[in-house]
């Protein structure tokens, strides 16, 4: 082979190969080394983009840390409740992480309900194989923007004011958490923004009479109106208790939100089923202790405020007694979001009892520029809810009232054995309990019949002359008596008024008027039968439990947000509330004070920040 070359070479380039040196023509003529050059070259260009690859990384590294650096500062410069200038926040983030350098800009742009806070960083980077090609360094570059916001908000609170929150500072606790609460939405809304309305709830929920007079309610629920706005309201009332302000909701109710007006409502009884307490008598008269509806002011469910003072101070006269009806404190919680209440809300606006702010609400649940939450707290666990039976909640009650003499009769039925002793056998037997009396009417509509012998006394001649001038004359006077019966009738002191049902259970509880009008002539056990166990009824705990899960259910279906708080509840109370929140993280277990802690967090939460880039 090598001898083929010379000869071509010196064949071609006879000149060339007399001239060049020998140990020219021997390198020529060499063909070992040409893989080994291009493995080089083929080395080389692996390295250089390997190298890309590594400055690339390591700036990619370096920019997504200050990514988060910047994005973690202006989350927290952004927050409503951070009391440090915006600016300063993010510049300190910056100090603590080594970059101060690198921070470019920090925009604020902040009002009554809202802050903005966007900034920008940048750093450069020394490449290491990029410079090879000519590339000395990297620039990383970020931006963002942080902004915490509260649009419209609609919030129902509904706190748990049933008796056991008189134990271990509970109620006082609670104040201290939702007064605090409230503030932190207030003072980060503008006026008009926020709605809180407070649903206080014991064996009952009690509403205002403005609001009450909206709905289509009456004592049996069966009023017919075309609208309870207007005729119907006035109907309606002709055919209401008077004394207190709650509905008796069915379980039907409780699988939606809404509270139409144009529904039929059955107003509950303001009665007691607990406690001997008769106030008929006082001066003035006093409705009963501890009734199921509380007739208070400062019971009733405070609706759509957002005035600071306002909250506070209801929030401070709340007071606890009676039983737990969880779900029919979170039956008018939602319905307070619900926008089939608009209507009531607009007459409470005329009414003055509502800022006109809020005219349109409740709005729309699938309004985008609205936030709908509830907010629900126990200490414990639904407990039975008592209510009056339809025989007895209206129409005429066999007890008869004179108010005057203070004093009751009770109707028996017909006298067929003659226990009033007025020789008849078909008329109307009464008790007078005051005077373990029997009579054939109530004491007061009768006539009091009453005999006395009335003495005269007369002067008559006990001896006569017989003779003389003076014969035929009166010798000797004398004085005799002599008696008549007078017989006198009067009527009654008083008048006797027969008592309807509504008025009957308002002042006197249903023990009182067993002990004071039955007992004395009935048998016990006869008497508790029918005028307590016959007379009331009630809801028990698992019926309630299941309507709790339903209008908790009807309430995130709406997507309405649910907060609940398991403030030293028991089990049972803490298992309904976990399964009413939206989330395992919507529900709170605390203890004592940290129940502040829970209202906090749920403040938090509801102001919930986003990145906006």
């Amino acid at each position: 082979m090598r001898e083929l070359k010379q000869k071509i070479l010196q064949a071609e380039y006879p000149s060339f190969a007399s001239t060049v040196p020998a140990r020219l023509i021997r390198f020529w003529r060499n063909e070992d080394g040409v893989i080994v050059g291009f493995a080089i070259f083929l080395f080389l260009m692996i390295l250089m983009v390997g190298g890309l690859g590594v400055d690339i990384m390591h700036s990619e590294m370096k920019r997504t840390r200050l990514q988060h650096t910047l994005d973690r500062a202006i989350i927290s410069a952004a927050d409503l409740d951070q009391t440090l200038a915006p600016k300063e926040v993010v510049e300190d983030y910056f100090e603590k992480a080594g970059m101060t350098d690198y921070l470019s800009s920090v925009n604020v742009d902040q009002g009554l309900n809202y802050r903005a806070v966007s900034a920008t960083a940048a750093t450069n980077i020394d490449t290491i194989f990029m410079k090879m090609v000519g590339v000395e360094t990297l620039t990383a570059a970020v931006t963002g923007t942080a902004v915490e916001r509260i649009g419209n908000l609609e919030i129902s609170l509904v706190l748990d004011v049933s008796g056991s929150m008189n134990s271990n500072s509970r109620l006082s606790n609670l104040k201290v958490a939702a007064k605090d609460f409230v503030e932190a939405m207030v003072e980060n809304t503008e006026d008009g923004a926020l709605s809180v309305s407070i649903i206080p709830y014991a064996t009952q929920v009690s509403i205002s009479k403005n609001l009450f007079d909206t709905l289509n309610a009456s004592i049996n629920g069966d009023i017919d109106v075309d609208t309870a706005l207007d005729e119907g309201a006035s109907e309606a009332a002709s055919n209401q208790q008077g004394y207190s302000q709650c509905i008796h909701f069915s379980s039907g109710d409780f699988e939606t939100v809404g509270l139409n007006p144009m529904d039929r409502w059955k107003q509950a009884m303001h009665f007691s089923p607990w406690g001997d307490f008769d106030g008929r008598d006082d001066e003035p008269k006093n409705l009963v202790s501890w009734p199921v509806c509380r007739p208070d002011e400062q019971s009733e469910a405070l609706i759509l405020e957002h005035d600071l003072d306002a909250l506070k101070d209801y929030i401070d006269n709340l007071y606890a007694t009676g039983n737990t009806s969880i779900d029919v404190g979170m039956k008018w919680g939602t319905a307070l979001l619900d926008p089939s209440t608009q209507a009531s809300i607009s007459h409470l606006i005329e009414q003055g009892d509502v800022s006109a702010d809020f005219a349109g609400r409740p709005y729309s649940h699938n309004d985008a520029e609205s936030l709908k939450v509830v907010v629900l707290m126990t200490d414990g666990r639904n407990t039975s809810q008592y209510y009056v039976n339809n025989d007895f909640r209206d129409g005429d009650s066999n007890i008869w009232w004179n108010d005057s003499e203070k004093l009751y009769s009770v109707y028996v039925g017909t006298d067929y054995d003659d226990q009033n002793n007025n020789d008849e056998n078909d008329d109307g037997l009464y008790y007078w309990p005051n005077t373990d009396e029997w009579a054939d009417h109530p004491f007061g509509n009768g006539e009091i019949t009453s005999s006395e012998w009335i003495e005269h006394v007369e002067e008559y001649c006990k001896k006569y002359r017989k003779k003389g001038k003076k014969k035929g004359q009166c010798k000797k006077w004398g004085n005799r008596k002599t008696y008549e019966e007078v017989i006198t009738t009067v009527s009654e002191a008083g008048e006797a008024v027969r008592l309807q049902y509504p008025d009957l259970w308002a002042y006197t509880s249903l023990e009182a008027n067993i002990e004071d009008n039955y007992e004395p002539w009935m048998n016990d056990n006869q008497a508790w039968n029918e005028w307590y166990y016959d007379v009331r009824a009630y809801v028990g705990s698992e019926t309630k439990n299941n309507r709790t899960k339903n209008i908790c259910d009807a309430a995130k279906e709406e997507d309405i947000i649910v907060f609940s708080i398991g403030f030293e509840a028991p089990s049972s109370g803490q298992a309904i509330l976990k399964d009413c929140a939206s989330s395992d993280s919507h529900y709170f277990d605390v203890d004592g004070l940290e129940i502040s802690d829970a209202f906090a967090a749920i403040a938090t939460s509801i102001r919930q920040l986003r990145l906006t880039q």
